[in-house]
């Protein structure tokens, strides 16, 4: 899951968009500055201003694959989220994200200039690799317009990009469990890798419509592949590492979500080891209160899905960190499911995983122990923090 349009974040992104298409050739991608002004508000960029000409999640729909993991560039906006945590061969500890956004500026082009660069279509990317072993958390972002093959997205073959960050169909035959493979690098650091996935998608919410408030469209399309069997090679400190372990890929879209009362989300991804998975999103009201339309996923170890709902699940706050500017995150917390049974905690592997991009947001890897219907489990995860930091 992830973000007034116009009035904040859509204006930078707007800025980057024009700034892309008047650059050199070597100025098409910006790394984030070290201390960006920055907006925690991502839910800006998800509210029902301006979208007339957009087409709106109302209903279900039917879901067709390879077709879907493509772009639907008749919403206004949409993401491929990747998570994971990786193993090195020397026990090395490492997480990383790669989002590319793709966000249209208006519903159709209507200049009749005729220009290879003209586009209605944006493209933004985050990159993040956690050092658990040196404490260090790196970030990087990216954005270029959707033009001359700077950056965009495909549905056969499968394939979205930023100049050279890139997630790609790697093989696989038709009705075949997706096969892909990551490529982002920066200054400093870098990931390479590959994913076959081990359960079949997941739709989340009512049969992959997932409502965000009770206004009729501030929903999205949204599936996950909570299991993705993941290899290759990442490099950071000055060190390349062969590295495995488990990834995780959201993928909403739409054209609206939240409502103006709705102020962010404590987003958790959790592959636990008994073979079971744990999506679910608490929405917050500007007075901080869960929201009613707080949800998520139940995936069972053969992959299939159960939704829940709001009062499913019970989160406590039990520990919080806070950033140089002051802003206070939460950073540990007691989670329930009692009607299967399940109690864990989930702490981060490093209290530092803030993403100060465009926007600034908490994103990072964690850890999970507890039990479930009585039986010691671990496990691993991501967890997403909106909507906490100042402007």
């Amino acid at each position: 899951m992830k973000k007034n349009p116009y009035p904040i974040v859509l204006k930078i992104l707007i800025i980057g968009f024009f700034l892309s298409s008047c650059g050199s050739a070597d100025d098409r991608w910006q790394a984030v500055p070290a201390n960006p002004p920055g907006s925690s508000r991502l839910s800006e960029l998800l509210r029902s201003d301006g979208i007339d000409g957009y087409a709106t999640a109302v209903k279900p729909r039917k879901f067709k694959f390879p077709d879907d993991h493509g772009p639907h560039s008749e919403f206004r906006n949409e993401w491929w989220y990747f998570t994971g945590n990786l193993d090195g061969e020397a026990n090395e500890r490492f997480g990383f994200e790669l989002t590319i956004f793709r966000f249209s500026l208006t519903p159709a082009i209507t200049s009749a200039v005729d220009s290879a660069w003209q586009t209605n279509q944006v493209f933004i990317g985050h990159f993040a690799i956690t050092d658990v072993g040196n404490q260090a958390f790196h970030v990087a972002q990216r954005y270029s317009r959707g033009a001359v093959g700077l950056a965009g997205a495909s549905a056969e073959p499968f394939r979205v990009w930023i100049d050279d960050w890139s997630i790609a169909e790697a093989g696989g035959a038709p009705g075949e469990l997706p096969a892909w493979r990551l490529q982002a690098r920066d200054t400093g650091f870098a990931v390479e890798l590959d994913f076959v996935a081990e359960k079949p998608v997941v739709l989340n919410g009512d049969n992959g419509l997932s409502r965000k408030s009770a206004e009729v469209g501030n929903a999205s399309y949204y599936y996950s592949l909570p299991r993705l069997r993941t290899s290759g090679s990442l490099f950071v400190n000055g060190q390349s590492h062969a590295v495995t372990g488990l990834s995780w890929l959201d993928r909403e879209w739409g054209s609206s979500a939240l409502a103006r009362d709705q102020r962010g989300w404590d987003w958790f991804a959790l592959q636990l080891s008994d073979g079971t998975d744990l999506m679910f999103y608490v929405l917050r009201g500007t007075d901080g209160a869960p929201d009613e339309f707080s949800a998520g996923t139940w995936i069972d170890v053969a992959g299939v899905a159960n939704a829940l709902a709001r009062d499913d699940v019970v989160i406590e706050v039990t520990d919080t960190w806070q950033n140089e500017r002051g802003d206070r995150y939460p950073s540990a917390w007691n989670l329930s499911i009692p009607d299967r049974g399940v109690e864990i905690s989930v702490r981060p592997v490093l209290a530092d995983q803030e993403l100060t991009t465009n926007v600034r947001y908490w994103e990072g890897a964690v850890d999970v122990e507890g039990s479930s219907a009585g039986r010691i489990i671990s496990g691993r995860g991501y967890v997403e923090l909106t909507g906490y930091a100042g402007n």
